[in-house]
């Protein structure tokens, strides 16, 4: 596999190069990044930023409500048990690659899954969002969540279940692994749901950092293993979605939260595959989001791709960022809109197409497969 020799020049912060060609040292012989030609796909090889002649192109929240077959196995069945259902898991992952034929596949999970999985009370509640049943606001509600302990692999089974599932029938197709960035997860954990103005956060960080800060360590061990589980089971990338993450200011965000963010990609960085990393509303803090460890940043609908390019230094692989708001407009506008993005995104040493956020639940699924096939030029 040839490496460009500038492959991590352009990442002198942080964490040293992913030594693309000694893959095999670090993941299982099984894995499709060295049996299943994952590493010759069009999505993995811009991630790399050897990708220029075409666009590939998945879409955030693709498996998800906008299908009609997504409705039709999640009926009846809670959210958080269809993540932890493998076989359930595997065939949403799988969905929009059949239908849409989208390059990559996300792998089907919710933010809080990781904390489920290493014994935190929570759920989702129709309506609210994750809803956790004794928020972590104090020194001794942190004492309780440490004596859960740590994710451990009987605990992944299920994600390693559904991982081995998606990729068995993905072939040459990669599968994304996804997590949540600590400050988006802990703020669910601390608010104890969905939150518009995060008072509970805001008041800990200002009033206790320490207490702060033990809790995002907490979680952020909880999500690398989480992102470990599903590089080892087979996923040949990693997306680390931190959604509140524009709630901060610059300061804000690298006293509290990127730390904690570069912590997870630091216990991930001995797996030899791209890191994503994606937050809303982050024009301002796209320099120190790179800074945490990154190798490809996913931007949203607020900034244009050629103007992340330019905050970023012009040597980064970029992904983004078609505003999810037009897929509703008339073709001709939409055609319009990803002619544009794909013009901007191009000022990039690689480009993946994607949406600047989740796809809506009421798209219309043949205007995504219409999309896809624009962006493929068929």
């Amino acid at each position: 596999m040839v490496t460009p020799a500038n492959e991590y020049q352009r990442h002198p912060h942080i964490l040293g190069p992913i030594h693309w060609h000694d893959v095999s040292m670090e993941l299982p012989l099984s894995h499709p990044l060295i049996s299943g030609g994952t590493a010759n796909s069009l999505v993995i090889k811009a991630y790399r930023g050897i990708c220029r002649d075409r666009h590939p192109i998945w879409l955030m929240r693709q498996a998800g409500r906008s299908l009609p077959e997504y409705r039709a196995i999640r009926e009846g069945i809670p959210m958080l048990e269809s993540c932890l259902r493998p076989e359930i898991a595997a065939e949403i992952t799988l969905q929009p690659v059949r239908r849409h034929h989208v390059d990559a596949a996300i792998f089907f999970s919710d933010i809080v899954i990781p904390l489920r999985l290493a014994g935190v009370d929570v759920d989702i509640v129709t309506g609210i969002g994750p809803v956790v049943a004794a928020p972590v606001r104090t020194r001794d509600s942190l004492n309780q969540l440490r004596k859960i302990g740590e994710l451990d692999p009987h605990n992944l089974q299920p994600i390693t279940d559904a991982v081995n599932l998606a990729v068995a029938e993905l072939g040459s197709t990669p599968l994304i692994g996804f997590g949540g960035a600590p400050f988006t997860l802990a703020s669910y954990l601390i608010e104890g749901g969905p939150s518009r103005d995060l008072p509970h956060t805001r008041h800990l960080m200002a009033h206790d950092p320490q207490l702060w800060h033990e809790i995002l360590n907490w979680v952020a061990g909880v999500t690398s293993q989480f992102l470990r589980a599903q590089v080892l089971a087979g996923a040949s990338a990693l997306q680390l979605f931190d959604s509140w993450v524009g709630k901060l200011s610059l300061e804000e965000y690298v006293t509290f939260a990127a730390p904690h963010s570069r912590e997870v990609m630091m216990q991930i960085s001995d797996l030899p595959v791209p890191r994503v990393h994606f937050g809303t509303k982050s024009q301002p803090l796209l320099r120190e989001m790179l800074n945490v460890g990154a190798t490809v940043m996913g931007v949203d609908t607020d900034t244009p791709l050629d103007t992340a390019n330019e905050i970023l230094g012009g040597n980064i692989p970029l992904q983004g960022n078609i505003n999810p708001e037009l897929l509703c407009a008339p073709w001709e506008v939409l055609q319009a809109h990803i002619t544009d993005v794909m013009q901007r995104g191009s000022v990039a040493p690689a480009h993946v197409v994607n949406l600047g956020h989740g796809v809506p639940p009421d798209t219309d699924p043949d205007v995504l497969t219409r999309m896809v096939a624009f962006v493929h030029g068929d």
